[in-house]
C-alpha cells in the first residue's frame, strides 16, 4: 500500500474510533428524572403531572380530572381545604405533590401529598417499580401506618 493511503485509513478508523468513545461515554438520562411525565392515579379520577422545579425537588399537580366539573357546570374547586381562603382554588392546576427528593433506587422521599377529597396533607414517598408504574404511599408519622396508590404512565415528561 502507498504510505499516504495507509495515512487516510488510519485516520478515519481514529476517527471512528473517537466517535464510539465519545457516544459510549455519553451521559444517560438522569434516572432520578424518571419520575417525570403525566401519571393516572389509581382511581382514574385524574391525572398529575410531575416536574421538577429549580430547587431540584419533585412537585405533581393536576392536570386533567374525569369529573373536572360540578353538575352545574362549574369547575371543580378545593372545597376541604382547611385553610378557607383556599377553598375556591380551582382542582385543575393544583399541587399535589410537593418537596420530593430522589433516593436512589428509583425512590422519591420527604414530600408531601394533598388529598382534595379530604382536605388532608401526608407524609409521602414514591417508588417507580417499572417505568410505567408508581407506587405512591401516603402516611401520617411512619410509612407502616398509610396507604399506597399505584399510578399509570400516561405521558413521559
Amino acid at each position: 500500500m502507498f504510505p499516504l493511503m495507509k495515512k487516510t485509513i488510519f485516520k478515519s478508523f481514529l476517527g471512528i474510533f473517537a466517535l464510539l468513545v465519545c457516544f459510549s461515554f455519553s451521559p444517560k438520562e438522569n434516572e432520578s428524572d424518571a419520575i417525570l411525565g403525566v401519571w393516572l392515579s389509581g382511581s382514574g379520577k385524574g391525572k398529575i403531572k410531575i416536574y421538577k422545579a429549580k430547587d431540584n425537588k419533585y412537585y405533581g399537580k393536576l392536570v386533567w380530572l374525569r369529573d373536572p366539573n360540578y353538575e352545574d357546570g362549574t369547575p371543580k374547586v378545593d372545597k376541604n381545604n382547611p385553610d378557607e381562603s383556599k377553598r375556591k382554588t380551582p382542582l385543575l392546576g393544583l399541587i399535589n405533590l410537593r418537596g420530593f427528593v430522589y433516593e436512589g433506587s428509583n425512590k422519591w422521599v420527604d414530600g408531601q401529598i394533598y388529598d382534595p377529597e379530604n382536605g388532608s396533607d401526608y407524609s409521602c414517598k414514591m417508588e417507580l417499580t417499572d417505568p410505567n408504574t408508581l407506587e405512591v404511599r401516603g402516611f401520617i408519622g411512619i410509612s407502616l401506618f398509610g396507604r399506597t396508590d399505584v399510578w399509570k404512565r400516561q405521558v413521559k415528561k
